[in-house]
């Protein structure tokens, strides 16, 4: 899967990294590098709880969507 991460200096130093897909995963690094590989981490984490609390409420299922 590809997400759109959106990546901002910070004005402290560093950078601040969201998907845009997925606005609730947020994350930072020292540098652009360490960012990103950060948002990885978040994503994976917001995906993993995300399925965990579907999965108490009911039912899942996969759909395939395409953009552009």
């Amino acid at each position: 899967m590809q997400f759109t991460i959106k990546l901002e200096e910070s004005d402290d130093g560093g950078y601040t990294a969201q998907c845009l897909e997925i606005p609730a995963a947020i994350s930072e690094g020292n540098t652009k590098e360490e960012a990103l590989e950060n948002i990885r981490e978040a994503i994976q984490l917001v995906l993993e709880v995300t399925r965990e609390q579907a999965q108490m409420v009911g039912e899942i299922a996969t759909v395939e969507v395409s953009v552009g």
